[in-house]
C-alpha cells in the first residue's frame, strides 16, 4: 500500500499592518499545531507500517514452522517425526481430520468395516464410533462447521453426520465420478475421485462448481487418494506410493512432493508386517501440527516437513506419479 505524501505549507507570519493579515496571525497558533500533527502523520503511518510487516512476518514464520524454512528448488520435502501416537491397527484409515482440542475424526473402509469414529489424539482411544452398512466403503472425511461430510466407494453416496454425536443426518448422490478424498478451505469442499482430477464442490448445495486436472510438470498425477488442506494448499496421498503431492486449489499444479517411506519402512521394519498403504492427512492450524498415519497403521504421527538437504538421488515421478488405476 502506497502513502500518499503530505507536503508541509510555508505559512509566514507577515508584519503587514492590513486588518485581514491580522486575523491571520491570529490564527497562526492554531495553524502550526494543526501542520504539525501532520508533519507527523508520515512518522505514525512509517511506524504502523513497520509493526503491521513484523506482525505479518511472525504469522507466515509461525505457519512455515511445521513445513520447514529452507528455501528448496526442487520442491521435493522429506519429513521427521516429531511425536508418535496409539492408532487402532484394525482401522482401514481412508479419511482423517483434526478438530481441535486434542480430537480427531476418521473414515475406516472395508465393506462390514466401514465407520466414522471420534478419536483422543494422545491414546488413540475411539470415543465415539457410527458404523456403516456392510454394502459400504466408507472413504473421504471432511468437517464443515458441525456437519462431518463422508463419500463412500464405488457407489456415488455420500452421507452427513451430526459431529457431536455421529448421527448419521442425511444421505446425498455424491457428485465426483466416485469417492475417494474430502477435504475444504471453510468456504468450499475440495474432493479426489481416484483419478487426476481435483473437484471443488458448494457445501451446501454438494454441486460440483469447478474442477481442475492436477499436473506435475505437464504430466498428470492420477490416483488422487485421501485429501487435507494445509496452509493454502491441498495435500494429497497419491494411492500405492510414499507420496503426499502438494497442489495449488486454484489451478491443479503440483508445488511440490513430500517423500516419506521410511515412516512405513519403520513399521515393517519392527514386526509390522500387515500395515497397508501410508493414507491420512490431518492439519492443526492452531498449533501448525501435521498428522498422518496409513491403513491399518499402529502409529500416527505428527511430521515435520524438511527441504531435502541434498538433491535428490531418486526419480521423483517414477516413484509419485503411477499409471492410472481402474476399477
Amino acid at each position: 500500500m502506497t502513502t500518499p505524501s503530505l507536503r508541509r505549507k510555508n505559512n509566514r507570519r507577515s508584519t503587514n499592518s492590513n486588518p485581514n493579515n491580522s486575523q491571520k496571525n491570529q490564527m497562526a497558533p492554531y495553524a502550526s499545531s494543526f501542520y504539525s500533527k501532520f508533519r507527523m502523520s508520515p512518522f505514525l503511518i512509517s511506524a504502523v507500517l513497520f509493526m503491521s510487516v513484523l506482525i505479518l512476518l511472525s504469522v507466515s514464520l509461525n505457519m512455515r514452522s511445521a513445513l520447514g524454512s529452507n528455501p528448496n528448488v526442487s520442491g521435493i520435502y522429506s519429513v521427521d517425526a516429531v511425536n508418535q501416537y496409539p492408532h487402532d491397527p484394525s482401522a482401514f484409515t481412508q479419511g482423517l481430520l483434526y478438530a481441535g482440542n486434542d480430537t480427531l475424526f476418521e473414515s475406516t473402509g472395508l465393506n462390514g468395516h466401514s465407520s466414522v469414529r471420534r478419536v483422543a489424539l494422545a491414546t488413540g482411544k475411539v470415543e465415539a464410533i457410527h458404523s456403516m452398512h456392510r454394502s459400504y466403503f466408507g472413504e473421504g472425511l471432511t468437517l464443515f462447521g458441525e456437519r462431518l461430510i463422508q463419500v463412500a466407494w464405488l457407489t456415488k453416496t455420500g452421507f452427513i453426520y451430526d459431529r457431536n454425536n455421529l448421527s448419521n443426518i442425511k444421505t446425498f448422490t455424491n457428485p465426483m465420478q466416485d469417492g475417494w478424498g474430502l477435504t475444504t478451505d471453510e468456504k468450499i469442499l475440495f474432493g479426489s475421485d481416484g483419478t487426476s482430477t481435483l473437484y471443488q464442490i458448494d457445501p451446501h448445495t454438494l454441486k460440483v462448481v469447478e474442477k481442475h486436472t492436477v499436473k506435475y510438470k505437464g504430466n498428470e498425477v492420477h490416483n488422487l487418494n485421501e485429501l487435507e488442506y494445509v496452509n493454502g494448499e491441498v495435500w494429497a496421498n497419491v494411492w500405492q506410493t510414499d507420496c503426499i503431492a502438494r497442489i495449488s486449489g486454484k489451478d491443479g499444479v503440483v508445488l511440490g512432493w513430500i517423500y516419506l517411506p521410511q515412516l512405513r519402512e519403520r513399521l515393517v521394519a519392527t514386526g509390522h508386517e500387515n500395515v497397508d498403504v501410508l493414507n491420512g492427512i490431518a492439519w492443526d492450524p492452531k498449533q501448525n501440527r501435521i498428522f498422518v498415519t496409513g491403513k491399518l497403521w499402529p502409529k500416527l504421527y505428527e511430521i515435520k516437513v524438511n527441504a531435502m538437504k541434498k538433491p535428490f538421488s531418486g526419480d521423483i515421478e517414477s516413484l509419485c506419479m503411477l499409471p492410472p488405476t481402474h476399477f
